[in-house]
């Protein structure tokens, strides 16, 4: 054998990894309200192609859709605004792109706010798309009579008239592949509605590495990589149950970075700048996290299975990922729809040692003696104890004799007069019942919004998906 041809061999199996191409996508946000110091960080000394962002849950569209009621420019995650602003110098000046699921309801306003920053710091050089097409509340009539089932996955009632005159919202979760041709169209920043938690991470690694849209193994690779980036500081030690007493730094955590492969292996890290600490233990507890089914974790893109995976330490805060397999994606996308559903009323108060559960529990009885003498009906009364089961339910060990108990009492109601006017029982208490009652006030009354989830078929979502391109004015 040709000793210099062996060499040359030799030294490709050592770099191996490196001899492949690598995109560094960085996490921007785990939730609507989240901070942006871990984007920031990732921003300025991650090195990064692209920064993602998840900022959508399904009690962020029903937030959203009450924003939309009260002023129709709304309806888009308003932080996008703080986001920009501390993000775009940084676009400017490394030249990486973003994407962020930020438009909601109403993905054009979020692009404006984007465009409008933009212009304000002086940048005229930068491409903004929208994707939109999720919003499936207008075809809801043609969707009936072309046999969609909206009965609900969740609890198997059928999708009454009743409940579709109150609809406020219902958005199919979209993947990657309209994020993908927004990139291929240029976009520096892409907005979309209801995605999916990982189509902004998966996306960009289908268009750098041209991957075909049945390369099931690479795509729930890209996959399990957004679900490991999802979630803001869960992967680097935030909301960590392990040795958590021993993180450093959460003061200034950092959010995760992926160092993603062509092949599809990838290494979890974060920037040397940030706090936080990245190990086999808080990638397995984020891994694990809203999975149902291990083998079979469903997305528009792909079906994931993480049964096999392999978590390998190679380095400080440095874990690697290998193992990922990926099977056909559903020919159904899920819809998450909202709609009005009655008004919550609730209160609580506060007694102090000695017997303060027991003080607390006779209030309770009181009140529920009240509403029965005054012939008040309510759908629902919730009641537990902030300081004994408010957390863990009927899990929950009863204290001997705490410091302090308060009584929670939430009612369910169809009339947002009596959900306001369920306060009104309480400050007699004050005199009138046990002793040492602290009243914290009354609780606004909110409107509630009932969640329905059904599955339509995915083309007649995606024959309606659309892209639009546009630019900073100067």
């Amino acid at each position: 054998m040709n000793f210099m041809k062996y060499s040359t061999l030799q030294l490709k199996i050592k770099k191996g990894w490196a001899d492949l191409k690598t995109i560094r996508i960085g996490a921007g946000q785990g939730f609507y309200g989240d901070s942006f110091d871990g984007a920031v960080l990732n921003a300025k000394y991650g090195k990064l192609d692209y920064l993602s962002f998840d900022a959508l849950a399904e009690l962020t569209m029903a937030i959203l859709s009450k924003n939309k009621l009260r002023d129709d420019n709304l309806g888009y995650t308003r932080d996008i605004h703080l986001a920009m602003k501390a993000l775009l110098p940084y676009v400017k000046e490394q030249r990486f792109k973003m994407l962020t699921n930020a438009g909601g309801l109403n993905p054009h306003a979020a692009k404006e706010v984007v465009l409008n920053v933009a212009k304000d710091l002086g940048f005229t050089d930068l491409k903004v798309a929208v994707v939109t097409g999720d919003d499936i509340k207008p075809d809801i009539k043609q969707l009936q009579i072309e046999g969609v089932d909206f009965t609900d996955i969740q609890t198997g009632q059928p999708f009454t008239e009743e409940i579709e005159q109150k609809l406020l919202f219902a958005n199919a979760y979209l993947g990657a592949e309209p994020l993908v041709e927004a990139l291929r169209q240029g976009a520096d920043i892409v907005i979309s509605g209801r995605t999916t938690d990982t189509a902004q991470f998966l996306a960009p690694l289908i268009y750098e590495f041209d991957w075909s849209y049945d390369d099931w193994d690479k795509l729930a690779s890209g996959i399990f990589m957004g679900h490991l980036l999802e979630c803001s500081a869960q992967s680097t030690g935030g909301n960590f149950s392990g040795d958590w007493e021993d993180i450093e730094g959460f003061d200034h955590i950092g959010y995760p970075l992926a160092e993603f492969n062509e092949n599809g292996e990838f290494v979890i890290t974060k920037v040397e700048e940030s706090g936080g600490l990245v190990n086999e233990q808080t990638i397995k507890e984020q891994m694990l996290y809203e999975i149902h089914d291990p083998a079979a974790y469903i997305t528009p893109d792909v079906i994931m299975d993480v049964t096999n995976v392999t978590l390998e330490k190679v380095g400080q805060n440095r874990v690697k990922i290998t193992g990922v397999k990926g099977k056909p994606r559903p020919d159904e996308l899920k819809v998450v729809a909202g709609y009005e559903d009655g008004y919550l009323g609730q209160v609580i108060v506060g007694y102090s040692w000695p017997h303060a559960l027991e003080k607390a529990k006779k209030a309770e009885e009181i009140i529920y003696q009240m509403i029965e003498k005054k012939g008040i009906s309510y759908d629902k009364v919730h009641v537990d104890y902030v300081g004994y089961n408010s957390l863990h339910g009927p899990l929950a060990h009863e204290p001997e004799d705490p410091n302090e108990i308060y009584l929670r009492m939430v009612v369910k109601t169809d009339h947002k007069g009596k959900a306001d006017n369920f306060f009104r029982l309480f400050p007699p208490l004050a005199l009138n019942g046990p002793p040492t009652m602290s009243l914290l006030g009354n609780i606004p009354s909110r409107q509630q919004l009932g969640m329905w989830s059904f599955i339509i078929p995915r083309q007649l979502v995606e024959d309606n998906v659309s892209i639009s391109i546009s630019e900073v004015e100067s």
